[in-house]
């Protein structure tokens, strides 16, 4: 994928989908590629994209071999062990056909977040949350409103309490540096992610209850990892990961001490929260509580714990003067005044490191839909007859690498997204489950916090640039820091 567009062509739109009896300039071919032998397939596929090759490579792949960005494979998991799971799937690897999935007229999402493999009820309280429900089911809109609502009112304190949690993280970074010459960021971040989406979300201070003040971030962390664990490629370690880690379901069991007492935590200290549900959007208790837990867990922290890692990586690591030209734009625009939205809306260069960020490494690599009823689907080259029941499955990053869109689309360009070209290519970013440019509704199913977390990036970016002159260091450390002039 090599290709340099010229301009990129208008955003697809779901009106301009044509039916099986509207004209279209378009060869109609059948889908490309194949499930394989039974049983024998899936496998040969989960080997081939959880151990030999990994998931960029198994997708980049199969593009070539078929000579198309929208095939037939199968994805983990897969037999022997997972039986009740049909791991066929018609990729979709192109800004064009990838877009169909955010078509609630035309595919539904119902228990699809991580394709036919739904992880037991038992982890989220016996609920199914918002992420799990179809547009069409009633619960949807007063789960995905109820969760809107929430992510509005946090707002209120979302940039004084990340403000403060960058405060702690980073002064805990500067004591080991001097302490020992490098510090690990990793275990830091999550403690400080855990306590301000706790306090910004919920509305509740892990301090109250020392164990989770402690130790709330792990517990989430071996939540995440028990109930994903079957379909997260691992090509270290093999062929171990693929006998002992993608075989089978993992018991609720292993967690479920941790569940109850992240749960009580929230039912004690987070009742402001937990009544807007029940009073404004017909929630019962026992439903708002499993729902911001998963809001905070699932969402939140475990989208965060994955994109910022990449982002500070991306930054700390780059050798060609990048961090000089966001160091400038954070002195010039904002100076030493106080962080706000208002103020890194003022950005340009930070939010299109932000964006180019997500496009190459977003924090939820795959995206699953459901064809609602038969219906004709396009890639930029061919028109392909989808029917009712198939599964669609895109990975992001392969699709976010599409040359008739993005100009050398597998190099990392900081400056992308910068100007009114750059602003155009952000209707074919969509790590949300979405445009960048849509907006989450209970009609969708966009990440309700897909501003936030623009938003939150830039300001750590800006506050990183306020606080240092220079920071070295690669994915997991911080090796050397100088404090900026005016500190």
């Amino acid at each position: 994928m090599s290709a340099s567009p010229t301009s990129p062509p208008p955003p697809p739109s779901s009106t301009a989908i044509p039916t099986s009896s509207s004209p279209t300039t378009l060869p109609l071919r059948s889908i490309p590629g194949s499930y394989g032998w039974p049983i024998l397939g899936a496998i040969s596929d989960r080997l081939d994209y959880s151990w030999f090759q990994g998931p960029a490579t198994f997708f980049r792949s199969r593009i070539e071999k078929n000579k198309s960005t929208v095939f037939r494979t199968n994805v983990p998991p897969s037999f022997p062990l997972f039986t009740g799971v049909d791991p066929r799937v018609i990729a979709v690897l192109d800004c064009k056909s990838s877009s169909y999935l955010f078509d609630m007229d035309l595919v539904e999402k119902k228990n699809v977040l991580v394709g036919d493999f739904m992880p037991s009820v038992d982890y989220t309280g016996g609920i199914r949350p918002c992420a799990y429900l179809d547009t069409a089911e009633p619960d949807h809109t007063k789960v995905k409103g109820y969760a809107i609502d929430i992510l509005k009112r946090s707002s209120k304190t979302w940039v004084t309490e990340l403000v403060s949690s960058m405060d702690s993280l980073c002064s805990t970074i500067d004591t080991e540096i001097a302490k020992s010459g490098k510090a690990s960021y990793i275990f830091p971040l999550q403690r400080s992610l855990f306590e301000f989406l706790s306090k910004a979300i919920i509305g509740a201070d892990p301090k109250a209850q020392p164990e989770i003040a402690e130790s709330g971030y792990s517990m989430i962390d071996r939540w995440l990892a028990l109930q994903l664990m079957p379909i997260v490629p691992i090509t270290a370690f093999q062929p171990l990961p693929e006998i002992l880690l993608h075989s089978f379901r993992y018991p609720f069991w292993l967690v479920s001490g941790d569940y109850k007492k992240l749960t009580e935590f929230i039912d004690k200290h987070g009742n402001e929260a937990i009544e807007l549900g029940m009073n404004e959007f017909g929630l019962s208790r026992n439903e708002c509580i499993n729902n911001l837990l998963f809001i905070l867990g699932f969402n939140a922290f475990g989208g965060f714990s994955v994109f910022l890692p990449g982002l500070i990586s991306t930054v700390v690591s780059d050798k060609t003067g990048l961090q000089e030209k966001l160091r400038a734009e954070v002195r010039e625009k904002i100076g030493s005044s106080s962080l706000n939205f208002e103020s890194v809306s003022r950005l340009e260069l930070i939010p299109s490191v932000i964006y180019e960020t997500l496009r190459m490494n977003p924090p939820v690599p795959n995206a699953y839909a459901r064809a609602r009823k038969d219906f004709l689907l396009k890639s930029h080259d061919s028109e392909f007859e989808v029917k009712k029941g198939e599964l669609l499955c895109c990975y992001y990053q392969v699709a976010m690498e599409d040359p008739k869109i993005f100009d050398e689309p597998d190099k990392f360009k900081p400056d992308r997204f910068v100007g009114e070209k750059g602003k155009e290519l952000l209707n074919y970013l969509y790590w949300s489950n979405g445009r960048q440019t849509s907006k989450p509704s209970v009609s969708n199913k966009q990440c309700a916090a897909a501003d936030l977390v623009t938003l939150s990036g830039s300001l750590i970016l800006a506050y990183l640039f306020q606080r240092y002159d220079d920071i070295t260091g690669d994915s997991g450390s911080i090796t050397a820091l100088k404090k900026a002039t005016n500190n």
